[in-house]
Parts: structure tokens; sequence; C-alpha cells
């Protein structure tokens, strides 16, 4: 005798919506989900979607924050930090965002989804937000290995950080476009370590 499905809080519903939407990105492309796809594959009927989200860029805007936190919690990851060599910090942080969007694949092609972004204004205001976050943290590294005499004193930290931001878009955009064809991790971390060593006193 089959056992009677569970009835999902309206919190792991609302999470399940949001980790689906995601993975189709990946497989299809944000610009081509339907709420008729994200129904499908969670399981439920299309208006089972829409008594969480009451519209479509409801769920983006969720997607959204969702993949900001995800950014967040990596650069607050306290192994990752360390006082004493913010070069090294800076280093391993980065690699922590490569590795997380190798296992991510959805996240370039929704963080720079011209489409989505022009019918959702707030995500790319969510997106704008978070990468000038990552532009201030990343900084705010090469700032203290300026102080600590590891980097250069003549490099202006705000340039330096939009450099890295600039390269870690390049890379991940073109695994993407290359349909994952190299390790991102591998190759991110060996390019983004070469530009960061140009930064060295």
């Amino acid at each position: 005798m089959s056992q009677p499905r569970t009835r999902k809080s309206a919190a792991d519903r609302r999470a399940e919506i949001v980790e689906t939407a995601i993975r189709l990105s990946a497989e299809i492309g944000p610009d081509r989900v339907t709420t008729q796809q994200l129904a499908d594959a969670v399981g439920v009927t299309q208006p089972a979607i829409f008594r969480h989200f009451a519209t479509k860029s409801d769920i983006w805007l969720a997607v959204g924050e969702h993949i900001a936190a995800r950014f967040r919690e990596l650069h607050a990851q306290p192994h990752a930090v360390s006082q004493d060599d913010p070069h090294g910090t800076l280093v391993t942080v980065i690699g922590h965002h490569f590795a997380h969007i190798a296992r991510n694949p959805a996240v370039p092609a929704i963080l720079f989804s011209r489409e989505l972004h022009s019918e959702v204004p707030t995500l790319r205001e969510t997106f704008a937000g978070l990468m000038a976050e990552r532009r201030s943290a990343i900084a705010g590294l090469v700032r203290a290995a300026q102080a600590a005499g590891l980097h250069r004193a003549e490099i202006v930290a705000d340039d330096a950080a939009h450099l890295v931001l600039a390269a870690i878009q390049g890379l991940s955009m073109r695994w993407a476009l290359e349909d994952r064809a190299f390790d991102l991790a591998e190759e991110g971390g060996r390019v983004i370590a070469g530009l960061l060593d140009s930064f060295r006193a």
C-alpha cells in the first residue's frame, strides 16, 4: 500500500519552486522557463505555483535573493578569512566563487540575462547591489594587502576590484558559452591567481 504524500509547508514549497527555477534555467535558459514547466517539474498545478508567488516576477525576485544570499555566505565563511594574509584570503574567496558557479551553472545565465532583467527591473537592482558589495569586499581586501605590504601601494583598490570582477564574469560567461567544456574552478583559479600576482609588491 502506497504511503500518502507528505504535504510540504509553504516555506518548503516556495524553496522548492525557487530551486527548480534555478535548475531549469541551467537546462533550458532562464528566458525560456514558464510557470507551467515549473509546475510540471515540481509536481503541482500551475495555480498552485501562484498560491506561493503572486506573479512570475516574484519567482525571479526570490531566485535573485537566493543567489545573492549564497554569494554572501561564501564571503562570510570563517575558514576563508585570514587577518594575517589578506592576499591569500582574496585568492580563497574568489576560488569559492568559481566553485560555487561550477556547482550552480544557472548562475551566469540568470545574472546576465538581459531579457530577464528587462522584464523584472527589481531583479537587475538586486544583482547590481550584489556586484557593488562584491567590488567593495574585494577592494577592502586589496587595501588590507596594501597595508600589510603585500600589494603595490600605487594600485587603486577600486580599479583592482573592477578588474577582478570583470575577469570572474568573463571566465564564467565563456564557460557557459562553451557548454562548460572546461573546469571553471581550476582554470578560473589559475587565471585569477596570475592577475592577483600582478598586484604583489
